[in-house]
């Protein structure tokens, strides 16, 4: 029996992790890929974590990792199939038959890119259709490639690019950008850069491998069909929340309704990370979460 399974090893996972070794409870992270970080590894630089400038998300995501792991942290492999309350504590399901039997739980498995939806985008992914700009930009070096979204992580990835690429499209469906400023002045300041105003993308057209890139003008109605050699999606992210739906603990969004303190509506359930209700989705703030849900944890055991 543990006293906390924290599902997800990004860094609002690690963090509960560093923290419950500090406490002395008995925790295990279940984690769906081996030696995962999260997301943040796709980063290729983080600029706004105090104290360590300009390290790679991955290089970030191993300290994090790394500290856990000093610390005697314990991990286990495997994607979790459902969480189910039993005689008031729950069991933890995981892919192959394994299960773990816990007094709570922290909910931090974070988010997923959102897709694109059009024809051609499944049908083309790893041959020209990418998520990861940091993982697959090396591959397009003095190629043709169209970025679609409008924020942070859209402009990261093309001012990614743009050192690869002879040519860079960003296509945004608004006549303005939501990214941080720095992001836009840096990214209009480029010369292989162009980004093409109130646009979307219609299909993703090719024989093997990707060719073009239908669009259309969402005010004039305008179409074009744009030869391209990658297209690179970033339009936004989704609550990897679908094992907790049925619980009654999340928002419409499918985010789990949580403050600071992680605490869910469901007694013994907690949410850390980029799953929890909040305003700012950042590497710091799911850091903080995953300690303050620990402390939640502590006071929970304490009392139950």
């Amino acid at each position: 029996m543990y006293d906390i399974v924290i599902i997800g090893s990004g860094p609002a996972g690690l963090s509960a992790a560093i923290y419950a070794q500090r406490e002395n409870l008995k925790a295990v992270v279940v984690e769906k890929e081996f030696m995962g970080t999260g997301q943040i590894a796709e980063s290729e630089r983080v600029d706004n974590y105090p104290g360590l400038y300009g390290e790679t998300g991955f290089d970030l995501g191993e300290k994090f990792r790394t500290h856990a792991e000093k610390l005697g942290a314990e991990f286990v492999e495997g994607e979790v199939t459902e969480v189910e309350r039993v005689n008031g504590n729950f069991s933890v399901n995981i892919d192959g038959g394994e299960s773990l039997e816990t007094k709570t739980v922290i909910y931090a498995a974070g988010t997923q890119r959102r897709k694109l939806g059009v024809k051609g985008e499944k049908e083309f992914l790893g041959n020209g259709v990418s998520y990861c700009a940091v993982c697959d930009a090396a591959f397009y070096k003095d190629k043709i490639t169209v970025v679609t979204g409008g924020g942070d992580t859209a402009l990261g990835d093309a001012l990614l690019l743009s050192r690869f690429c002879k040519k860079v499209y960003l296509v945004h469906r608004r006549d303005e950008l939501r990214a941080a400023k720095s992001l836009q002045e840096a990214l209009q300041a480029l010369p292989n850069v162009e980004i093409l105003w109130d646009t979307v993308a219609t299909e993703i057209k090719g024989e093997d491998q990707v060719e073009a890139l239908a669009l259309k003008n969402v005010k004039t109605e305008e179409t074009q069909e744009l030869p391209v050699d990658g297209v690179f999606i970033a339009v936004g992210i989704v609550p990897v929340s679908r094992l907790l739906l049925g619980m009654d603990v999340c928002d419409e969004k499918g985010y789990l309704i949580a403050g600071e303190d992680g605490m869910t509506k469901k007694p013994g359930i907690f949410a850390a990370g980029d799953i929890r209700t909040k305003k700012l989705r950042q590497i710091v703030t799911a850091v903080a979460d995953g300690a303050n849900a620990i402390t939640s944890v502590e006071a929970f055991l304490n009392h139950k």
